[in-house]
């Protein structure tokens, strides 16, 4: 990178931290701080959410698993088939929720169910999310000394001192505003790198020369293939409903919403408008694909990972080195800061508005003006944790970065599991739901340990399946008892036990056909690629 590159860079990273400041000046307590006071609008709260999902390990990871990893081709698109279906799915779930007023999703166990399922939702989500977010900063950061030439540390603190100050100064607001900047941002740079490989190969026919199989009809129960059509349809939706409706990462921005019908609105817009960013990412892995076929010294001259093999998710940015002209190598890079910090920034306030909200605030009563004092001093804790661990994760694991997705998928059906109880059955009572989750997430250990041939993404259904199965055999008993007019005051109270709640979600016709023609859009895409006979 050229000195006007890292002007661009810096440019960004202090318009950044100027919004932020602007933005903070107007905020007095933790709705505002959380929630941006419910004034955000659906659209940017959407683009906020996809700006988060297509991050760094996406723009750099998906070109590289289409363009060039063995089975890999076109095949990650099925990951989006259940996108829309999950988000119709949400919303009659998020509804009830955004109606209550919470900041912390999982206060809605606790009014359901009981505290303790709050706690462990919670624990559990603060234990999984910080982790994450400091393997995410490892991962990135081990990039970056890559492609910008600085060490792991000058990578950390250019990348999370910009990251950590915004999000203490702005907030939610912040939050949004930011990934909406980078949404734009990563749009652009794919569609110029797009076009530009499309003038250096002889138009756009030859990115479809190569690697176009879309579908697969492995159901993923043996051979280890994670890729399959069945588990990418079928676990993919109870992945996406977990993640997006159970995670505060991801659940605090439909919170945000002005209202019921724009938390409606932010999920149709999730559903709609993030194929066709994943979309330019895969048509990017096609291009590079293509361009390397022209031009053998490419991949050669790509840096070597641990096996000695070319690594390929760094083909994207040493392409831009090569070929953009200066300044614009700074706006690209920025993008790639920004794919980073999008997805970090989120995590982080998410992370601190569990621990104030279902801990600090549960078990400590303080006054508006210290909760809101709290709120930034536990924004710049869990910044400090995720840079601190993310030194530590190469002497835990060479492989944690995949486990630590694996773990995701071992908590998510279960914690969907859950919530759904929650929503439809309160009455089954916290102890019997609590138990059901660890089963659920016991039994995916199981599967993870003993039959490796099992798709993860299958862990997602069989954990859900596993803790509502439990539950409900835990009900059993009481039921029969109350049935036999056996008089104790848990029969008494719990009365029918299994029996459904669900809160009135009245959902626009039109949202829902929107959702639905967007999974038959996406599927007929996936089907005429794969139709393409390549040459």
């Amino acid at each position: 990178m050229q000195l006007i590159d890292w002007l661009v860079v810096g440019f960004y990273m202090l318009l950044m931290l100027t919004l932020a400041a602007l933005i903070g000046r107007g905020q007095r307590n933790t709705s505002d701080y959380y929630l941006g006071a419910n004034r955000i609008s659906a659209l940017s709260l959407a683009s906020s959410t996809i700006a988060t999902q297509c991050s760094t390990n996406s723009l750099l990871g998906a070109p590289a698993f289409v363009g060039f990893t063995l089975g890999g081709g076109l095949l990650w698109l099925q990951y989006e088939l259940a996108v829309p279906l999950a988000m119709l799915a949400l919303i009659y779930l998020l509804t009830p929720i955004r109606r209550l007023g919470v900041i912390s999703v999982y206060e809605f166990l606790e009014r359901r169910l009981g505290p303790a399922a709050r706690l462990v939702a919670s624990g559990s989500f603060q234990i999984f999310r910080g982790v994450a977010t400091g393997v995410t900063v490892y991962g990135v950061a081990l990039v970056l000394t890559l492609i910008m030439e600085i060490t792991f540390t000058q990578a950390v603190l250019l990348m999370m001192g910009v990251t950590i100050a915004y999000d203490v100064l702005g907030g939610m607001r912040a939050v949004v505003f930011s990934d909406v900047v980078q949404l734009v941002l990563l749009t652009g740079a794919v569609v110029v790198s797009l076009c530009l490989l499309g003038l250096q190969v002889g138009g756009f026919a030859p990115f479809f020369d190569q690697r176009t199989d879309t579908l697969s009809d492995q159901w993923g129960l043996t051979g280890g293939s994670d890729y399959g059509f069945w588990p990418m349809l079928i676990g993919g939706f109870f992945l996406y409903a977990a993640y997006y409706g159970c995670d505060q990462s991801q659940a605090q921005r439909v919170l945000s919403a002005r209202s019921e019908s724009d938390t409606q609105r932010v999920l149709v817009y999730n559903g709609i408008l993030r194929f066709p960013l994943v979309f330019g990412y895969c048509l990017l892995g096609l291009g590079l694909a293509a361009y390397a076929a022209t031009d053998p010294t490419f991949v050669a001259s790509l840096p070597r990972s641990e096996s000695g093999m070319p690594n390929y998710n760094l083909a994207y940015p040493f392409y831009v080195l090569e070929h953009f002209a200066p300044g614009f190598v700074g706006l690209v890079m920025v993008g790639i800061f920004a794919a980073a910090m999008s997805s970090i920034d989120s995590s982080i306030n998410s992370l601190s508005a569990a621990t104030v909200e279902d801990f600090l605030h549960r078990f400590r009563r303080l006054s508006e003006r210290q909760l809101f004092v709290a709120s930034k001093l536990t924004t710049l804790f869990w910044g400090g944790f995720a840079v601190a661990f993310s030194y530590q994760v190469e002497r835990i694991a060479p492989t944690v970065l995949e486990a630590i997705n694996k773990i995701g998928s071992m908590v998510n059906g279960p914690l969907l599991a859950l919530f759904t109880l929650a929503l439809l059955a309160p009455k089954v009572g916290q102890v019997r739901a609590i138990v059901g989750f660890f089963v659920g997430v016991a039994g995916n250990f199981v599967l993870w340990q003993g039959f490796p041939g099992v798709s993860w993404l299958w862990w997602n259904v069989f954990g859900f399946i596993t803790a509502i199965g439990v539950t409900v055999l835990c009900v059993v008993p009481s039921f029969i008892r109350s049935k036999a007019g056996v008089s104790n005051s848990e029969a008494s109270q719990n009365r029918p036990l299994i029996g459904l709640s669900l809160a009135r979600v009245a959902v626009p016709t039109r949202l829902q056909g929107a959702l639905l023609l967007m999974a038959v859009l996406i599927f007929l895409i996936c089907l005429a690629l794969d139709q393409i006979t390549p040459v």
